[in-house]
């Protein structure tokens, strides 16, 4: 259903290194970045773009992404405390969403709820 996400954050530069740092286990890189803007996905197909506000006010908004593989859902949440994202619920199983949800959740430098997920 959706081609892209947009996200204002205040610090572009803290976001860029959380995104990058918590978004390489998925496979996914910084594909495009000016002074006001980056774009991360495939290589070469940004979806997630984030757009600097330093004056916005903080917002909170939950956004998933596909995983192949439970380890890398597992690497994705490990990157992401490393790179100053505050755990939100450690990878593990969430039979509750479905009998294969296998997730992770980290609260990223602008406090919205990102997770990664494997339906493996």
């Amino acid at each position: 259903m959706f081609d892209h996400i947009g996200l204002h954050v205040r610090d572009l530069s803290t976001s860029i290194a959380f995104y990058t740092a918590a978004l390489a286990p998925l496979g996914f890189v910084l594909c495009s970045r000016d002074d006001t803007s980056a774009g991360f996905g495939p290589k070469g197909a940004p979806a997630l773009w984030l757009y600097a506000a330093p004056k916005s006010r903080p917002t909170s908004v939950h956004v998933a992404f596909t995983s192949s593989k439970r380890a890398l859902v597992d690497r994705f949440h490990t990157a992401g405390i490393s790179a100053g994202g505050k755990d939100n619920g450690k990878p593990g199983l969430r039979a509750d969403y479905g009998p294969t949800y296998y997730a992770a959740f980290l609260i990223d430098p602008d406090g919205n709820n990102v997770e990664a997920v494997c339906l493996a």
